[in-house]
């Protein structure tokens, strides 16, 4: 598992010794519990619930979680960013791609709009692993367009039943509750309300664990409700703030994306790299060719520079600053980065990259979701190109 990194992903200021010490504790994780299983995960389509409950143990997930309640009170995105770095960096993004929803998603949401009854109720299982999370956003049609929402929720007294149908949800065979995006009024901004749904309630059903292109440790699935029947105690705020809750936290779920895009391309150059000094053709090593060499100058000088905007973009969000535009450009650059960098690094494998057995095959096709879940590279554009008055 362990490869030479460059100094610019190794000599890095935005991390104290703090975080490093941390950063040892993900990758002695790795080493004893994802590395054994994770084939078998990949074959299951599907992790083990152990992951999250063993997570939680080393203390990896929900930093903020006030300590009364189980966790380390930290609220600190560096932490985040490691779990991220270390999955990614290694290859195992599938298997890391729960517990970043888990962090940097789900409990966001779960930390910042709940109330201390229901903070008491869902953030002890979050934070150490008995709970798995899933936010249900995206529905049959919709993609990214919020707006378009149709999944309804109707108050009754003090429940609300909820009717619809969500897809592409990650967690969504193994997660205990979700936060669903509902609709309770026609208008297109004001009329989303976020609900917790929790699994085994009455008309929840979990779909079909949808068979992907790559990511196949990640569960991701359909999931519908039918005259489900939720308190309003599970409620996340009031009543029409969905939609602004759900803008709040995109910059983060962004970020969390590209700092995985960034390490995951580290890694898989790092890999390549070494693979090319011992391939040899014509009697000497592939990387040793012109064409080769200046080819994976280009990619390390590329990756160097988004590895320096990503890390400055955790920095800003560390001190609170991070702007939804720079959130976009570090998603859409970090994630088109990561899959030209596996495009060329499985060329420069030749055959063999095209063999499963080999990691550049997986990081080639893990790497294609990058630019589409999170908000597209397009998505990601237009908010750029807004933000200059076009």
């Amino acid at each position: 598992m362990a490869i030479a990194l460059p100094d610019f992903a190794v000599n890095r200021s935005v991390y104290a010794d703090e975080h490093e010490q941390f950063r040892q504790t993900v990758s002695a994780f790795l080493t004893r519990v994802v590395a054994p299983n994770f084939d078998r995960w990949e074959d299951a389509r599907i992790v083990d619930r152990e992951l999250f409950t063993q997570a939680g143990n080393a203390g990896m997930l929900l930093f903020p979680t006030p300590e009364q309640l189980g966790g380390a009170g930290i609220d600190d995105f560096r932490f985040n960013a490691i779990v991220n770095e270390e999955f990614a960096r290694s290859g195992f993004a599938s298997a890391g791609l729960g517990l970043a929803l888990q962090n940097d998603v789900v409990g966001p949401y779960l930390l910042d709009l709940t109330t201390d009854e229901q903070k008491s109720r869902w953030l002890p299982g979050l934070t150490d692993g008995s709970l798995i999370g899933a936010i249900a956003m995206t529905e049959p049609g919709t993609g990214s367009d919020l707006s378009g929402i149709r999944t309804r929720a109707v108050r009754d007294g003090d429940s609300y039943v909820i009717n619809g149908a969500k897809t592409f949800i990650s967690n969504g065979q193994n997660c205990d509750l979700v936060v669903v995006a509902t609709r309770t009024s026609d208008d297109a901004h004001k009329g989303l309300t976020l609900i917790v749904v929790e699994a085994g309630t009455p008309g929840f059903v979990k779909g079909r664990n949808l068979d992907k292109l790559g990511l196949h440790g990640q569960d991701t699935s359909e999931l519908s409700f039918g005259d489900v029947r939720v308190p309003v105690a599970n409620r996340l705020g009031e009543e029409g703030e969905g939609f602004y809750q759900l803008m709040r936290n995109l910059p983060q779920e962004r970020l969390s994306l590209a700092v995985t895009a960034a390490a995951a391309a580290e890694g898989t150059l790092a890999r390549t790299i070494e693979y090319v000094k011992e391939r040899r053709a014509f009697g000497t090593p592939i990387g040793s060719f012109q064409n080769n060499r200046f080819l994976l100058a280009e990619l390390d000088t590329e990756v160097n520079i988004a590895r320096v905007f990503v890390d400055h973009c955790v920095e800003l969000h560390v001190r609170k600053v991070l702007s939804p535009v720079q959130a976009a450009k570090a998603k859409w650059w970090a994630t088109e980065l990561q899959m030209r960098v596996a495009d060329r690094c499985l060329q420069l494998h030749g055959g063999y990259g095209y063999m499963k057995e080999y990691p550049v095959s997986r990081a080639f096709v893990d790497a294609r979701i990058q630019s589409i879940y999170g908000g597209t590279t397009e998505i990601m554009k237009e908010i750029i190109g807004r933000s200059l008055g076009l």
